[in-house]
């Protein structure tokens, strides 16, 4: 199998859970903490190594990190996954971070993301990958880096005849032109009505929503439904996946990045985009039976028992 290659960011996540967020100048005694992985970039493709791993899968991840502690946590991350850093190191920068308030009543949140050097991922960086870019099967990347560099990623991919994803999160304007360089794009409701100006909130408007995003030269659209499971369209067939269950729900947070991991897998392995559809449902449906994001991706054995037939 050709290698896999994501473009996109890597942040550690630090989580503060507390009664209450604290006004200016004061402190006050939080609940618990936490620090982990994050970043929609990382997360797919520790989900894709993970879901190709003894399937003779590749999965090289294009980004940039600062030299400091955050960074060890993301090389150790991939190391742990068996993700093929491809690693800008930018000593005038720092790797990015997230702050995350938990209201410990209600679990709502409130988030600061500082991207640090993943905003500085530039044209360049993904040009000096353009080598293998083209030697991929699949090419993903989402909207937390610059435009202009997922968009070279693209440009590179499509004049290689190499299949290109798009996960347009988080939601973005977005010209056509570049829309017309995905061969795939994944939005959940909420992106695929700020591209389309169709509000999903079923099976019917996901269908609405994704032939807007056709009439704009998208080639396939995948539209990620939560517990509706997901819905594929294209100009030719459209077909409606339901959700695939391996246990009660835990946590949703990294459900849409597991979805495109393993989805990216099954395409690259060659499997029709139905299956690969489903395969990206298992995925994600293990994923949501564990706290976490990159911490919740499931193994290979883990999502093909999932997927075999009963008895």
């Amino acid at each position: 199998m050709k290698p896999i290659v994501i473009l996109g960011i890597f942040v550690a996540d630090t989580s503060y859970r507390a009664v209450r967020m604290p006004k200016m100048g004061e402190t006050i005694l939080g609940q618990s903490f936490a620090l982990g992985p994050g970043g929609k970039g990382s997360n797919q493709a520790v989900a894709a190594a993970k879901a190709s791993a003894g399937a003779g899968g590749a999965v090289h991840f294009v980004t940039r990190l600062g030299k400091d502690d955050f960074a060890a946590i993301a090389r150790t991350t991939w190391d742990r996954a068996g993700v093929t850093p491809e690693v800008t190191e930018d000593a005038a920068s720092y790797t990015g971070a997230a702050f995350i308030f938990v209201d410990a009543a209600t679990g709502n949140n409130a988030i600061i993301v500082s991207p640090g050097a993943a905003a500085r991922i530039s044209v360049e960086d993904v040009e000096a990958r353009a080598a293998l870019i083209r030697g991929a099967s699949v090419f993903v990347t989402q909207l937390e880096q610059p435009v202009p560099a997922a968009r070279r990623g693209l440009e590179i991919a499509r004049a290689a005849g190499v299949r290109t994803i798009l996960n347009p999160a988080p939601a973005a304007a977005l010209d056509d032109a570049l829309l017309a360089l995905c061969d795939v794009v994944t939005p959940n409701e909420t992106e695929a009505e700020a591209l389309s100006g169709v509000a999903v909130t079923d099976v019917a408007s996901a269908e609405r929503a994704a032939d807007a995003l056709l009439a704009r030269g998208v080639g396939a659209v995948v539209v990620t439904l939560g517990g509706n499971g997901a819905l594929y369209r294209d100009r030719r067939q459209s077909v409606h996946v339901p959700v695939i269950s391996a246990g009660p729900v835990v946590e949703t947070t990294g459900a849409g990045d597991a979805f495109n991991g393993g989805f990216a897998v099954a395409l690259a392995e060659g499997r029709d985009v139905i299956q690969a559809v489903r395969f990206g449902c298992a995925t994600a449906g293990i994923s949501v039976t564990r706290p976490g994001t990159a911490p919740s991706m499931p193994s290979r054995a883990e999502i093909d028992a999932l997927l075999a037939p009963p008895g």
